[in-house]
């Protein structure tokens, strides 16, 4: 595998320098910023996460901010979600559509203040979306990338790890809603949030300079519970039906496609960009949907499989989008972004590399019934 070249147009995070201490073997480039990969040994990392602690650099979550009079009404056009209600230290999930109704991004919407909103972004340059928007728009409100870098405690330890530092009362914080936080002079915001099902929190180093003290205060308290180091791990992302935009969309993708319906409102305002074309293909109904696949063979497969061709009696479908080992159902598993006729239960042949694989389609997320 090549190496990836590290210079100025790929950042490193405020963990960076604890990440190579801690052994870490890949990176991959994820909002211009180096997102780590990998310690060598996945299915450890797996189970640390699954089974007890893991602790994330994901500083290349970046953070948008919606800044000044008009910051709401900004937010509210990006998104195909109502924001009118949410409040101050709550986040939603938003799909962020272009006006054909594509998903160009999948944010967390953090309410900061009433005249301030963070969008916690996945791969995609939504920075320079807003300012166009605002630009085009008139509105007064300064978009801008702040010193803001999310680390990740996830796992069924994680809140005991996070209590130990920051007291018990994040054990109340409701999903998606933050707080304000320090611990030893740290400036923070705490978020029960992250990007696996597995429960955990995200910490929001709002200093760049202190990444090394929060990682080293977190693997300190978190060695009762034996913490783990990891990264967004694909087999427990797949297993648990989470959406990764940008792998799992291809540009004419809407949020209906990607089970992403309950999170649009189609009463929002009209000038919310993206709206007439959602309103217009939730009436006439998607022609794609996702859903599980699950390959034949019981060895993995090296790589990180995606975007192959799934056939049914020969005729293409749709397409396996990802693709990686489960460790709960030790079979190789994927995501189909296939035709409605596509259904739950039908045999299917997936083209991997020039050999027809045989596959069945799943309901997401996958149990281990799927075997």
């Amino acid at each position: 595998m090549a190496d990836i070249a590290i210079h100025s147009r790929l950042r490193r995070s405020p963990y960076y320098e604890a990440t190579v201490a801690e052994g870490v073997t890949s990176f991959i480039p994820y909002n211009d910023m180096l997102l780590p990969l990998g310690y060598g040994n996945p299915e450890a990392e797996y189970r640390n996460l699954v089974d007890n602690v893991s602790m994330w650099d994901v500083a290349g979550e970046r953070q948008i901010q919606l800044l000044g009079p008009d910051a709401a009404d900004l937010a509210q056009v990006l998104s195909a979600r109502d924001l009118s209600k949410a409040k101050v230290g709550q986040g939603k999930y938003v799909p962020v559509c272009d006006h054909g109704g594509s998903v160009i991004n999948d944010p967390i919407a953090l309410k900061i203040a009433d005249d301030c909103f963070w969008l916690s972004i996945a791969d995609s340059d939504v920075g320079m979306w807003a300012r166009c928007v605002a630009a085009e728009r008139g509105m007064n409100v300064e978009v801008s990338e702040p010193d803001v870098s999310p680390l990740a405690v996830q796992g069924p330890n994680a809140e005991d790890v996070v209590a130990s530092i920051f007291g018990d009362w994040i054990r109340k914080l409701r999903f998606f809603w933050f707080s304000d936080a320090e611990i030893a002079g740290i400036p923070l915001k705490i978020a029960r949030s992250g990007w696996s099902k597995q429960g955990g929190f995200e910490l929001y180093l709002m200093d760049g300079s202190r990444g090394s003290d929060l990682w080293n205060i977190v693997r300190e308290a978190g060695e009762p519970w034996d913490i783990g180091i990891g990264y967004p791990n694909p087999s427990e992302r797949m297993e648990s039906g989470l959406l990764s935009w940008g792998g799992d969309c291809d540009r004419q993708t809407n949020p209906f496609e990607v089970r992403l319906g309950d999170y649009v409102d189609l009463d929002v305002p009209d000038d919310v960009i993206g709206i007439a074309a959602l309103r217009r293909i939730a009436a006439e109904g998607p022609k794609r949907h996702q859903l599980g696949i699950v390959l034949e063979g019981d060895q993995p497969r090296p790589g990180h499989m995606k975007w192959h061709d799934v056939a049914i009696n020969g005729d293409k479908v749709g397409d396996m989008t990802c693709g990686t080992w489960s460790y709960k159902l030790e079979r190789n598993i994927g995501f189909g972004l296939l035709s409605v006729d596509a259904q739950i239960g039908q045999e299917v042949d997936v083209q991997l590399d020039g050999e027809t694989v045989g596959a069945k389609l799943t309901d997401i997320p996958f149990t281990v019934e799927d075997r």
